[in-house]
């Protein structure tokens, strides 16, 4: 089953939560960890991720913390995923490289596993992180 990667949701919920706040008011990783329980290292490293790709401002210091400062509607879930845990891989096939797979020749899906791939790509290009965090966002 396809499931989002941690970090992933790590990202959207300190994004989330930044985006509630003030123009120019930081978040430290240590404030997103203790309101809402997700592991610090790896949290942490997600807001470095993220400053490194110019999606967050990092101030340093004992008063520092992040920012938003890209526009998150112009931001596709694609992108996220890509700076945070690599370009999206559902099978050892899904990038027409088959060298990772053992059974590659005899395979008949792999052709399929490969454009599977790449639509789910497509889908994550037109989703922006605004739509998923977004406060007013349909729930199902």
């Amino acid at each position: 089953m396809f499931k989002m990667n941690r970090k992933i949701e790590y990202a959207l919920i300190a994004l989330k939560h930044m985006s509630s706040k003030n123009p120019g008011q930081l978040t430290s990783a240590k404030e997103i960890c203790n309101l809402y329980h997700t592991p610090f290292d790896p949290t942490s490293r997600v807001l470095q991720i993220m400053a490194q790709n110019s999606i967050l401002n990092a101030a340093q210091g004992a008063k520092g913390g992040y920012q938003i400062v890209k526009d998150l509607s112009k931001t596709s879930t694609r992108e996220l995923s890509d700076m945070i845990i690599g370009p999206i891989k559902i099978t050892n096939c899904a990038h027409a490289n088959f060298s990772e797979c053992k059974i590659s020749s005899k395979c008949l899906i792999s052709r399929a596993m490969v454009n599977l791939n790449e639509s789910i790509q497509n889908l994550f290009d037109t989703i922006m992180v605004s739509d998923l965090i977004d406060s007013s966002a349909k729930s199902h």
